[in-house]
């Protein structure tokens, strides 16, 4: 799978690319990270990529232009099969876990990071599949939801966890499921104890502790 993040700040995205299971997947070549620097397709000596919004009030606008011919360099654009644009907006659909699994079965993901006080909406109306918000709060640009977005569909990518079964029955791998407490060594810490049940070896009883400590969100 290849991911393109569009963004005024590559630098942002570096640290956490080659760290954990993302910095593993990506060496081994499981998912290709292409970082584009929209200011690279700014159209002026002073790489302009923003500017005041028609008809005033606060803040810069992030245009059109430089966004455009960074998706013309990549050969990707709207209604492509197998492929996906989307804007990381506060006005978009809220990302979830079934979301993600959809992603993860494209060939190629483009994620375009709005910075400043907005995008011109021109990008969201004729250049974007969608438009897509990791929750309800106000972040100082798409990059750090352009990450999580990253991070949840590269985990479910075949070949990228060591052990694919750890997908089954964790939480949110069904709509609203929450997984239940889980413990390891030692069972007995300053007398905060384990469950006897899942120290007595009874298949049968863990997996009806786990069932009865799993819920459903609401």
């Amino acid at each position: 799978m290849t991911v393109n993040i569009l963004t005024l700040f590559p630098g942002f995205f570096e640290g956490p690319l080659q760290t954990s299971i993302l910095g593993k997947a990506i060496n081994r070549g499981l998912v290709k990270v292409n970082l584009i620097n929209i200011r690279d397709f700014a159209t002026d000596k002073h790489k302009t990529t923003d500017d005041r919004p028609f008809g005033g009030g606060p803040g810069m606008i992030m245009k059109v232009e430089p966004i455009d011919r960074a998706l013309e360099s990549l050969g990707v654009k709207k209604g492509q099969v197998g492929k996906l644009i989307l804007l990381l907006s506060a006005r978009g659909k809220q990302f979830n876990q079934a979301w993600a699994k959809q992603l993860a079965k494209l060939n190629e993901l483009t994620l375009i990071c709005g910075h400043y006080g907005d995008v011109d909406q021109r990008v969201a109306d004729y250049l974007v599949d969608g438009e897509v918000s990791i929750g309800e709060f106000i972040l100082t640009g798409g990059e750090p939801g352009a990450l999580v977005i990253v991070d949840a569909v590269t985990r479910l990518l075949p070949g990228v966890l060591g052990n694919e079964s750890s997908l089954e029955g964790e939480t949110h791998s069904q709509p609203g499921l929450v997984a239940p407490p889980a413990y390891t060594r030692p069972a007995n810490y300053k007398g905060w104890q384990v469950p006897e049940v899942l120290l007595s070896g009874d298949h049968k009883k863990i997996e009806e502790f786990r069932k009865k400590h799993s819920s459903l969100c609401q």
